[in-house]
Parts: C-alpha cells; sequence; structure tokens
C-alpha cells in the first residue's frame, strides 16, 4: 500500500479503465431484458400484417351505406362473422355484410368498417349497444343489419403496415431493453435477440462480528446490512447479485471464499477489512492473490482524498483477471463507495452508454453551515427537492448513520477546496432515485 492519496476521479478512472464491456450473446426473450441491444433490428414483416378492423362492428361496401340514415337505414344481408384470426375470408358482394371484430382482417370486397353502434346490430330494432357473442347471436352472423351513417373509405381500418414496414429500423444498437422493447420484438416475431449479458456480481462481506438477520445476536455481535445493501445496489445497477453473507475474519477462509466465488464472478466486491487496523483481513488475503502473470495485477490498496470511503482496494484476481473492487466496512462508506466505483464499473460491463447517476444543482437548505474537511471531498447524505431545485442534508456526516441513509435520495458532493457551505449557496447532488 502506497502512501499516495488518490483522488476520486483518478481512482474511478483506473476502475473504468480496466473494465471492458461484457461479450455479446444470443438470449431469448425473456432472458434479454435490462440488456443492451448490441445489433440494429430491423422488421422483417409489415405491422399489421394486414388491412383489419379497429372496431367491433360490420365490413361493408362505401355504396351501400351511402346517404344511410336512422329514418333511411340501409339494409345489407349479413353473409358471416370475421374474428380475429380468421382464416377463410367471405366475399363482401353489393348489398352484403360481414360481421367483424376488433384486429380481424379486412375480408375482400370491403371497403370500410362500420361500428356496431350505427347499426341495429342485426336484430331489427334500435341502435345496438355492443356486438354479442357469435354463440349468443344466431341471427347475428346472418339475416340482416340495419346501417344507421354512410362510412367513407377505409373508415375504422388499420391499414397494413400502418404501425411499422418492413425493412424499417426497430430497434437501434445500444438501445436497453425494457418491457416496450421486448413486446416490439416480440410483435415483429423475434424470439432471440444479441445483446450483452447482465453482469454477474458476488458480494462478500466480512467480520467475525457479523450474524445474518433473522438469527440472534450475541454479545458484541452486528447484523449483516452491508451484503444485502450492496447485492439489492447491484441488482438495481442491472447486474445478476449473488450475496455471500458474512465470512470470519480469517485471511484463509475469505482467499478460498473468494477463489471458490470466481467461476460466476463478472465483478466482486467485497466489503470490510480494508482499512489500516491489525485484523483487516481482505488485505492480508487478498494483496498476495495475484494475477502474477498480468502487469499491475493483484489488488492495490489505497487511501482516496474521499469522506466517507478513505480506505478503498481495487484491481483483478483469478485465471479471467476478474476485477474486484475491496469497500470499506461502514455501512454508509460503503454504500457510497459502492455508487460512485462500482456501478459505473456495472454499466461498463453491461455497454451502457451512460455508466454515471444523474447530476443537479441545487440551494442548500439547512439551519447552519455545512463543515467538510480540507482536501477531501465530502458526500452527505440530502433529500432533493426538483420543484425547488433544492436540497436537505439528512443525518450527520457519520459513516456509521445507516438510518439515514434510508431518508435520502440524493449525495450532496462537498469538493475538495471548500470547507464550509453556507445555508442558500448552490452545491451538486447526485441523484440517487
Amino acid at each position: 500500500m502506497s502512501n499516495t492519496i488518490w483522488s476520486v476521479d483518478e481512482h474511478l478512472e483506473d476502475v473504468l479503465a480496466a473494465v471492458e464491456p461484457l461479450e455479446p450473446i444470443e438470449l431469448q426473450l425473456p432472458d434479454a431484458q435490462g440488456c443492451v441491444l448490441v445489433e440494429d433490428v430491423t422488421v422483417p414483416l409489415a405491422l399489421p400484417p394486414f388491412d383489419n378492423s379497429s372496431m367491433d362492428g360490420y365490413a361493408v361496401r362505401v355504396a351501400d351505406v351511402a346517404g344511410a340514415s336512422e329514418e333511411f337505414p340501409a339494409v345489407l344481408t349479413v353473409i358471416g362473422d370475421v374474428a380475429a384470426g380468421s382464416g377463410e375470408l367471405p366475399s363482401v358482394g353489393p348489398g352484403e355484410a360481414a360481421r367483424i371484430m376488433t384486429g380481424a382482417p379486412l375480408p375482400p370486397g370491403a371497403e370500410a368498417v362500420v361500428p356496431v353502434e350505427w347499426t341495429d346490430g342485426g336484430t331489427g330494432g334500435g341502435a345496438a349497444t355492443g356486438m354479442r357473442a357469435a354463440s349468443d347471436a344466431p341471427e347475428g352472423a346472418s339475416g340482416e343489419v340495419r346501417v344507421h351513417r354512410p362510412a367513407e373509405a377505409r373508415a375504422h381500418v388499420r391499414a397494413r403496415g400502418s404501425d411499422v414496414q418492413a425493412g424499417d429500423l426497430a430497434l437501434a444498437a445500444g438501445t436497453v431493453l425494457g418491457p416496450p422493447q421486448i413486446g416490439l420484438l416480440a410483435a415483429i416475431g423475434r424470439g432471440t435477440v444479441k445483446v450483452r449479458p447482465r453482469p454477474r456480481v458476488v458480494v462478500v462481506s466480512t467480520g467475525s462480528e457479523l450474524v445474518q438477520p433473522g438469527e440472534k445476536l450475541g454479545e458484541g455481535q452486528i447484523y449483516d446490512s452491508n451484503s444485502f445493501a450492496l447485492a439489492a445496489a447491484a441488482r438495481d445497477a442491472g447486474a445478476i447479485a449473488y450475496r455471500v453473507g458474512a465470512v470470519t475474519d480469517d485471511a484463509e477462509t475469505l482467499r478460498a471464499t473468494v477463489e471458490d466465488q470466481l467461476i460466476r464472478a463478472d465483478l466482486l466486491v467485497t466489503t470490510g477489512g480494508v482499512s489500516v487496523g491489525a485484523y483487516d483481513v481482505v488485505k492480508e488475503a487478498l494483496s498476495s492473490v495475484g494475477d502474477e502473470d498480468e502487469p499491475g495485477g493483484g489488488i492495490d490498496f489505497r487511501k482516496l482524498a474521499m469522506q466517507p470511503g478513505k480506505p478503498q482496494g481495487f484491481g483483478s484476481i483469478g485465471p479471467d483477471h476478474t476485477p474486484l473492487l475491496a469497500l470499506p466496512g461502514n455501512p454508509v462508506s460503503s454504500y457510497v463507495s459502492f455508487e460512485l466505483f462500482v456501478r459505473p464499473a456495472i454499466r461498463t460491463l453491461m455497454g451502457l452508454p451512460d455508466v454515471h447517476r444523474p447530476r443537479a444543482r441545487a440551494a442548500l437548505r439547512a439551519d447552519k453551515a455545512l463543515t467538510s474537511p480540507a482536501a477531501r471531498r465530502q458526500f452527505l447524505r440530502g433529500t432533493y427537492d426538483a420543484s425547488e431545485k433544492a436540497v436537505t442534508p439528512v443525518g450527520g456526516s457519520g459513516s456509521h448513520l445507516i438510518a439515514a441513509l434510508a431518508q435520502a435520495d440524493c449525495l450532496i458532493v462537498i469538493p475538495e477546496d471548500v470547507t464550509s457551505v453556507e445555508p442558500g449557496s448552490e452545491v451538486e447532488v447526485v441523484l440517487l432515485g
């Protein structure tokens, strides 16, 4: 461990320089959700693939309903039913109509659709309020229908290709596949797509004092919250997260655990055991886990000019040079470190164009000036009011105040060269929402 103090930006640059986007793979649609598309997808067929009705009603010829009114309805012979998915279509001749359901193909000969509400529904009575199911309406698919209003050509018809034309670009490479994009891919018949997979992130917490939630606490023990918070944060960033709860403070055990986890990790995150105490097991366990054949391999432990989160470790490990970030053990330090360093690394692995959280400028709302140590970039928890463009600090600056973190939706950034910020002055905030 060198005595150089690294800036936040230098450390982040170092991390991101070592992380490459994952190799693309072909995935089934349900598995591709949240992934980044690596190919342009063009439309193989027009959508909709045929002219179809946008209403429940009757498919007619325009000339047959010209001049129709309540007083003088056009009386047409009903020749059959056209349902969505119909194969054989009846041909609509002069003086004829076919019952048609929403989404059903427009039958040959028909030029428009009159909604069922413009007709008597084939009952011989007044205006119909809706279409009855074919099974309930034996009179509906045959007999006569009275049409009370004229329709112009193509009325209530969705044209073939009105959504997308064959050969159009459906989705561009670089698109993140959310629900509407998955829906479009399915609609154009794509069962699989080429994407960068979601990175697999393994989170390991260390500390003999840690107990899993739901178990009973003994003397001097605390619950392991970090592995839960960081695994949730990794999932939130788009990764597939694996949580390994609380490894005891024993270098051999930890080294064996980390080596076991390499098989399912694109990125490893440890929390705890990286500062300067006698029991900094992560440092002891990992400083010797080299990547001997790789220049600069192994894990480098460093001090950063930031608060919280001064002690950090970073490097690569194992035969595949898997990147590893060693975060401090304080809950708030580890979470802030995750946001600043691990999240951008995950999003880089995913091949996303923008790896950083959005930032905003906001007026500081506080009773008194905020103080910040010289030569350190401080990150305070805050709540951001977007309508007022203002931010209010929550909790103090202590790195163990996890309750305040649960109330916060942003981090207030106080630069290295600022030691005091007056209420009302403008500060930068990192939005965590």
